[in-house]
């Protein structure tokens, strides 16, 4: 397997789909002010009614509780970054140097605002690019973070090719992805695929798959799928409870296909057909 830096020079037809949808104006008011605001991936829930940006929240402090060996020195890449929760969480903790890669601009500028107010820009970097092509060196860094990210990417493999490469031997690669469950029937997740615009979801058994093959061993995967479901659903109801504030921020026509889409991920997550949970996998070659 080649670990030349990557060379592509063209973005994937999803990566450029996911980067002008994120750098919508309406997707922006909707992630900053329904979907939890500085943390954007699913939550892990202790009761219907807490709040989403609480439970988005207790997500990076479980990833950040299954982190190993990590200080002042450690370098952390966080692919698909957001508005850089996670990151600023990881500094404001450990003191580690965060890369912050993330295809949206629109979202970028919000994380170097919200990072400088806090006083992080020493420890927080926000990088504009796409995991597909990675734009650091070779054995870069010691851990690598993702959380619901990946699902974007056309090529998984080509991102796992990036991750390997970017990693320092016995380097950490740990993350979150909304997938379809080993046993998905053909077909049935249509409607989740055509709303987000991907021809297929990973699984547990893909990951698991791959990242053998990249020489990644596998050290916790903790399945959550019951947290997908509750986290969609929440989402789903917020819009719902506060509909006429959403269709001021992000239009009718945006608010009532996100309730329509949310609607899909819960009911295929109810029939069994997807999954969720924290992987923790370590490079060993």
């Amino acid at each position: 397997m080649s670990r030349k830096k990557a060379t592509m020079t063209t973005k994937s037809d999803a990566v450029e789909r996911a980067e002008a949808y994120y750098d919508s104006s309406e997707a922006d008011a909707f992630y900053q002010n329904v979907w939890g605001g500085q943390d954007i991936h699913i939550g892990i829930y202790h009761g219907d009614a807490e709040p989403v940006a609480d439970a988005s929240r207790r997500t990076v402090e479980t990833m950040a509780n299954q982190i190993s060996d990590i200080d002042g020195a450690t370098r952390v890449l966080d692919l698909g970054a957001g508005y850089g929760g996670s990151g600023r969480y990881l500094a404001e903790r450990f003191g580690c140097q965060v890369t912050c890669l993330n295809l949206s601009e629109t979202q970028n500028a919000t994380n170097r605002k919200l990072t400088d107010a806090v006083g992080l820009g020493d420890l927080v970097r926000v990088v504009h690019g796409d995991f597909e092509k990675i734009p650091e060196p070779d054995d870069s860094y010691d851990i690598v973070w993702s959380q619901d990210a990946i699902l974007h990417s056309g090529n998984r493999t080509r991102v796992l090719d990036e991750i390997r490469r970017v990693l320092v031997p016995d380097g950490q690669f740990i993350f979150t992805d909304p997938m379809q469950s080993d046993d998905c029937p053909d077909g049935v997740l249509q409607p989740i695929l055509d709303r987000i615009q991907l021809s297929t979801l990973a699984s547990f058994a893909f990951y698991r798959t791959e990242l053998t093959k990249r020489g990644f061993r596998e050290d916790a995967i903790e399945p959550l799928t019951d947290q997908l479901r509750n986290h969609y659903q929440r989402i789903g109801q917020e819009l719902r409870n506060n509909y006429d504030e959403a269709v001021e921020l992000s239009g009718q026509t945006y608010v009532d296909n996100m309730i329509k889409g949310l609607q899909h991920w819960v009911d295929g997550a109810d029939a069994g057909y997807l999954a969720w949970g924290i992987m923790d996998f370590r490079l060993t070659s």
